[in-house]
């Protein structure tokens, strides 16, 4: 991420879901583009172990606790977080649960759809209006929203997890209007199916199909959408807004 080390210099970033995986991707890429980053997990073990990889790095950064399902929590982390950041510049909603795949929409409990939905969607919603106040103060916002390529081709027996991030990509839509007259941008990016924790229970026979499907035949990885953060956090994108960017080697073109 040379071509990016000063994109990001002075910013104040929040990103949720950062303990491991794209979160934590994300994080260490924001930080070296220059960056003050917060980290926000609920998984505290492996978020203090980010955090101290991240911190031995030199990188400006802190990690607090986070339970998207707990209203609560999403007050207290995002206080205690744009306290410690002095103010706040960009929000990556990066966090969500994953636990629907593999059933059918009749094999699916309603408590696993409820759980899928108040984390991916409900969560998503209130850590974003947790933290507009500060972002309007920024004069330059921005929220960028982490959705899947999954419900851009449909993908079948993960339909709680397609139904939330549709969600996210129309709430993408929606704030995009209504904060554009605050200077706040507000986008969505659709990785694919990418080689992180996550995605372990993900049969090898998806990630084959992904594999041979894309345009760039190979697996997709964590860095690969670090790319697309930083642009969408930056002063190149301040025009850019109510977009959905999938970034899947080319297994969706949007």
């Amino acid at each position: 991420m040379t071509q990016s080390k000063q994109l990001l210099a002075g910013r104040r970033i929040l990103i949720t879901g950062a303990a491991r995986g794209l979160g934590l991707a994300f994080a260490a890429a924001v930080a070296e583009a220059g960056a003050s980053v917060a980290l926000a997990d609920i998984l505290e073990d492996s978020l203090r172990q980010a955090v101290d990889g991240l911190c031995q790095r030199g990188l400006n950064v802190a990690g607090f606790k986070l339970d998207l399902s707990d209203p609560q929590s999403i007050e207290q982390c995002s206080g205690e977080a744009i306290a410690w950041l002095g103010g706040l510049d960009g929000l990556v909603n990066n966090a969500a649960v994953t636990n629907s795949g593999g059933r059918s929409s009749e094999q699916l409990e309603i408590d696993m759809w409820d759980r899928v939905m108040n984390v991916n969607v409900r969560g998503t919603w209130l850590m974003t209006n947790a933290c507009l106040a500060p972002l309007r103060q920024s004069g330059c916002g921005s929220i960028v929203n982490l959705s899947s390529d999954t419900p851009l081709w449909g993908a079948p027996n993960l339909l709680a997890y397609v139904a939330s991030k549709s969600a996210v990509i129309g709430m993408t839509r929606s704030l995009a209007r209504e904060l554009g007259a605050d200077n706040i941008t507000v986008n969505a990016i659709a990785p694919g199916l990418t080689l992180v924790e996550a995605t372990e229970y993900v049969p090898q026979a998806r990630h084959q199909m992904y594999h041979d499907r894309r345009a760039i035949q190979r697996e997709q990885l964590p860095e690969d959408v670090c790319g697309a953060v930083i642009f969408a956090l930056s002063d190149l994108s301040r025009f850019y807004t109510g977009q959905v960017m999938a970034v899947n080697g080319g297994f969706v073109m949007n």
